[in-house]
């Protein structure tokens, strides 16, 4: 597992108006632009267990995530208020 660089800048996925401890997942990412710059993500209520991928993976995943492709993941879930 690469080493988590101590300054990396977190953002919550979450909306603007949500309030609380969550659990709201986190994305920081490595410096630089390039495809294998580092892209961490981890869940506030367990910040030490972080998963890493690349930019070019997320830039993938997030394109997919634009076009529909997941989904299928969230029929039928219900939104919480």
């Amino acid at each position: 597992m690469p080493e988590i660089p101590p300054t990396l800048t977190w953002e919550r996925a979450a909306p603007p108006e949500a309030t609380g401890p969550g659990p709201w997942i986190e994305i920081a990412f490595g410096e630089g632009d390039a495809p294998e710059t580092p892209v961490y993500i981890r869940e506030t209520s367990d910040p030490e267990n972080v998963v890493t991928t690349n930019r070019r993976k997320w830039d993938a995943f997030v394109l997919g995530v634009q076009a529909g492709e997941f989904d299928h993941f969230v029929e039928g879930v219900q939104e919480t208020p």
